[in-house]
């Protein structure tokens, strides 16, 4: 299988991309498994925190290259179709209304600079390297540009897009393509630190938090939305969590969403 797909008992579900002789580069096949994985597990209230990691050595080498090569005889309205289909990963990935942790092991270029990008948090291990290496193949990194662009901003992409620079772990930590670096070893004692303090929060609150930041990203901070990011607030107030969590809070007990048997 080119993706497998595990959830546990706390609602954390993982999504391995599993062609780790191929280094996990991904074709036409898994970008459509993938797209239909994020949207059911998007669509599962118990599910809590959704994590993407890659099988053997590396995390992904973007796209494969016999599916490259089947693209490049395609007429231009199929090369406009399966581009979209790209399109539509990210974007579902991007805007998951769960908390999205990226596993980084090993190379990411190309497209798995994407992937990583459009989570809200990246785990780097030592060995990480990543290479927006599309210009070296006559190409641009199209789809993946609004993402790592917001990763790693306007000054450092047209470098990087330009260069096709492999980025080592330490620079990538530097310029904000990576939240936490650590050794291989450490990965999943830092994600199990990082998923215990997701499953504190409220499943509501969070993606609410997560859609905050897309209201305000590259917005002046004008009337319309002071009175927007108000009205969010209380509604949330008066929302069922809201309440749930205040009354917690006040009365030094634990809020529902908060399990006590994992």
């Amino acid at each position: 299988m080119a993706l497998l797909q595990d959830i546990d008992d706390r609602g954390v579900a993982t999504l391995t991309l599993n062609r780790p002789e191929r280094h996990n580069a991904f074709d036409d096949a898994l970008i459509a498994e993938l797209t239909a994985a994020l949207q059911a597990v998007g669509a599962r209230p118990d599910v809590r925190a959704v994590v993407l990691a890659g099988a053997g050595r590396s995390f992904s080498a973007g796209a494969d290259l016999d599916w490259m090569r089947r693209s490049a005889s395609f007429s231009a309205e199929a090369n406009i179709e399966d581009a979209d289909r790209l399109a539509t990963l990210l974007h579902t990935l991007d805007r998951l209304a769960k908390p999205t942790i990226a596993m980084v092991q090993g190379v990411a270029y190309g497209g798995g600079v994407g992937l990583a990008a459009c989570c809200d948090i990246v785990i780097g291990g030592e060995r990480a390297k990543f290479c927006l290496s599309e210009v070296r193949l006559g190409l641009i990194p199209s789809a993946i540009s609004p993402y790592v662009i917001n990763a790693i901003g306007a000054r450092h992409a047209r470098r990087y897009f330009i260069t096709a620079e492999v980025i080592g772990a330490e620079r990538a930590l530097e310029i904000g393509l990576v939240h936490e670096l650590v050794a291989e070893a450490e990965m999943p004692a830092k994600l199990a630190e990082i998923t215990g303090a997701i499953l504190l929060g409220a499943p509501g609150a969070q993606a609410a938090a997560k859609d905050l930041v897309f209201l305000c990203e590259g917005r002046p901070v004008d009337a319309t939305l002071a009175q927007e990011t108000a009205r969010r607030i209380a509604a949330l107030r008066t929302g069922e969590e809201g309440q749930a969590g205040l009354a917690a809070f006040l009365n030094k007990t634990t809020p529902p969403w908060v399990r006590r048997d994992v």
